[in-house]
C-alpha cells in the first residue's frame, strides 16, 4: 500500500470564494495557502481561475513567490483554473510563475451545445491547441469535465469520447465535476467505476457540490469506485449550498475508508478558524468535526456514562482534532456534568451541595438563560451563601460615537475598594472601552488575554427595546496552557451588553 492512498485537493481558495459575499485578500489568501500546505497538508491546493482579475494575479504572483522561497515541491502542489481560450489563459498562468492549469472543458453536450454552441469535434480541437500550447511552455495540465454528472446521465457516449480523446494527449488527471450537486451517491460510485474501468491508466479526481447534502458520502462513494483524488473546501465553502468539507471528508476516510491521507487532522480545527474569521462565514456550531458544539455532551446521562468508562464517546474522539470534550450546564444537566466541570476548575463539594448547585443550574436552564463553565464559581457561592469579592467593578460607563466622529469612553470603576476616572478612544464604542480598560490594566499590571471570538444574538421579534446578549471568548496565556475563557453579558445596549461580559472576564482572571 502507497504511504497515501488519496490525494486531497483543497479549492477553498478558487471554488470557495464563489461562496456568496466571500472574497479574500492577497495577504489572507496566501496566509490560508501556507495553513493548507505547512500545517494541515493537503497534496494540492487550487488557488484562483486565471484572467479574472489584476488582484488575482498579484494573489497568484505572492503565493507562487513565498512557494519558490519556502519549498519549491509546492510549486508542483498549486494550481489554477484555467480555459480553453487558445493562449489567453496559459500565458496568464506562465506570467504569474505556476506550473499547473486545471483545463475547464466541457462534460456534456447540453453545456457544450449551450454554451459553447460547438461541435464535440470543434471542441476537441480548441482543448488539444490549449493542451500542446500548455506543454510546450511547460505547463502540466489536468482536464476538468465540467457537468460531468448531467453528461454522463444523459450523453456518456460523449463522455466516454472525450476522455478517449484526451487520453492520448500529455494529460496528468481528469477531475470529475457534480457541478449541480445531483448526483446520488449510488449514481456517483456508478459512474465512476464504470469510468475508472474503462480508463485503468487514467487518474481520475472527484469534485462534488453539497446540494442535497450529499458531498461527503459522494465524496466516499467515488473514492470507494475508483477515484485517486477528491476535492474539498474548508467549512464547506462554494457556490450555492457549497463543496464537501475537508474535515467531514478526511475523517470519513481514516475512519470509514480505513485509507490514508497526509492530512494533519489536529491542523484542521486551525484553518476552519482561519476560514472562518476571514470568509466571514459562520461555521455551524453542530458542524461535524469542527462546529463549536461538537464535542459538548448535553444530557446529564452522557456525562454520567463517560465518567464510567467513554460509554458515550465514538471514533471521533476531540484530541484527534486539538480539542477538548465540554459538559454543558443547563436543565437537561446531571450530577456528572456537574462533577466534570468542578474538578477541570479545582473545586471541591460534599454530595449534599453538588445536589444544591445542580437544582439551581436546572432552574436557570428551565428559564433560558445560559450557563457557561466559568459561571460556575458564581453560582456555587450563590447557592452555598459564600460572600463574594468581587474585586473589579464598573460603576459608571459613558460610550459616545456617531457617524463622522471618532468614539470617546469615561468609565468608572471600583478595584480593590479604591475608585478610578479612565478614558478611552477608539473606531467604536467597544474599541474605545477596551482601550480605556486596558490601558488601566498596564498601569496595574494585570495581563489582558486577547479577544478571539464576538458574538452578538438578539432575539428575532423586530423589538428595539429586545436584551441583547454579547458572548466574547478570550484566550489568556497560551505559554501556560490557559483554558479559552467565555464570557455573556446582557444589556438592551449591545455594546453595554460586551461591556458587561467583559467586565466577568476581568472578574474571573483576577480570581
Amino acid at each position: 500500500m502507497k504511504p497515501f492512498d488519496i490525494e486531497i485537493l483543497d479549492t477553498t481558495l478558487r471554488d470557495g470564494e464563489q461562496t456568496h459575499n466571500v472574497s479574500f485578500t492577497n495577504a489572507e489568501k496566501l496566509h490560508i495557502a501556507r495553513i493548507l500546505l505547512e500545517r494541515v497538508h493537503v497534496d494540492r491546493i487550487e488557488i484562483a481561475s486565471a484572467r479574472v482579475s489584476k488582484g488575482e494575479e498579484e494573489s497568484v504572483k505572492n503565493i507562487i513567490s513565498w512557494a519558490k522561497k519556502t519549498n519549491k515541491d509546492y510549486l508542483e502542489r498549486i494550481e489554477i483554473l484555467g480555459f480553453v481560450d487558445g493562449t489567453h489563459s496559459v500565458d496568464w498562468i506562465k506570467k504569474t510563475g505556476a506550473k499547473i492549469l486545471n483545463l475547464l472543458t466541457k462534460g456534456s453536450l447540453k453545456h457544450l451545445k449551450g454554451q459553447l454552441r460547438k461541435t464535440p469535434e470543434e471542441h476537441f480541437r480548441d482543448i488539444e491547441k490549449t493542451i500542446l500550447y500548455a506543454h510546450k511552455n511547460k505547463i502540466s495540465v489536468n482536464i476538468y469535465l465540467e457537468d460531468f454528472s448531467n453528461g454522463y446521465l444523459s450523453s456518456v457516449n460523449y463522455v466516454y469520447d472525450i476522455i478517449s480523446f484526451l487520453s492520448n494527449l500529455p494529460v496528468k488527471r481528469i477531475m470529475l465535476p457534480d457541478t449541480l450537486g445531483i448526483m446520488y451517491p449510488k449514481t456517483v460510485y456508478d459512474s465512476i467505476y464504470d469510468i475508472s474501468n474503462r480508463f485503468k491508466n487514467i487518474h481520475f479526481d472527484f469534485h462534488p457540490h453539497n446540494d442535497y447534502g450529499l458531498g461527503t458520502v459522494n465524496v466516499l462513494e467515488s473514492i470507494k469506485a475508483g477515484a485517486k483524488g477528491v476535492h474539498v473546501t474548508v467549512n464547506c465553502l462554494g457556490e450555492r449550498a457549497g463543496n464537501a468539507s475537508l474535515a467531514e471528508v478526511t475523517a470519513n476516510i481514516h475512519d470509514n475508508l480505513k485509507l490514508k491521507t497526509r492530512i494533519h487532522e489536529k491542523s484542521l480545527t486551525l484553518i476552519s478558524g482561519v476560514v472562518e474569521t476571514l470568509s466571514g462565514k459562520r461555521v455551524s456550531p453542530n458542524a461535524p468535526v469542527i462546529g463549536e458544539d461538537v464535542f459538548t455532551q448535553t444530557a446529564g446521562i452522557h456525562a454520567d456514562g463517560d465518567k464510567k468508562g467513554g460509554l458515550y464517546e465514538n471514533p471521533l474522539i476531540p484530541q484527534r482534532f486539538g480539542r477538548k470534550r465540554s459538559y454543558a450546564l443547563g436543565k437537561l444537566a446531571g450530577k456528572a456534568s456537574i462533577e466534570h466541570n468542578l474538578k477541570n476548575m479545582g473545586i471541591d463539594l460534599s454530595e449534599e451541595n453538588k445536589k444544591r448547585v445542580l437544582e439551581k443550574i436546572v432552574e436557570l436552564g428551565d428559564q433560558k438563560k445560559t450557563v457557561t463553565a466559568e459561571d460556575l464559581p458564581f453560582i456555587v457561592a450563590d447557592v452555598l451563601k459564600i460572600p463574594r469579592h468581587i474585586k473589579l467593578h464598573i460603576e459608571k460607563a459613558v460610550i459616545t460615537s456617531g457617524k463622522g466622529m471618532y468614539a470617546v469612553c469615561s468609565l468608572k470603576l471600583k478595584y480593590k475598594n479604591e475608585e478610578y476616572n479612565i478614558t478611552g478612544n477608539g473606531d467604536g464604542g467597544y474599541d474605545a472601552f477596551m482601550n480605556a480598560i486596558s490601558g488601566w490594566a498596564e498601569k496595574q499590571k494585570i495581563i489582558m488575554p486577547k479577544l478571539i471570538d464576538y458574538e452578538v444574538r438578539i432575539p428575532p421579534g423586530g423589538k428595539t427595546s429586545a436584551l441583547v446578549e454579547c458572548k466574547i471568548s478570550w484566550q489568556p496565556d497560551i505559554k501556560k496552557n490557559e483554558h479559552t475563557i467565555t464570557t455573556i453579558g446582557i444589556d438592551s445596549d449591545q455594546v453595554l451588553a460586551a461591556v458587561n461580559a467583559t467586565e466577568r472576564m476581568l472578574n474571573i482572571i483576577l480570581s
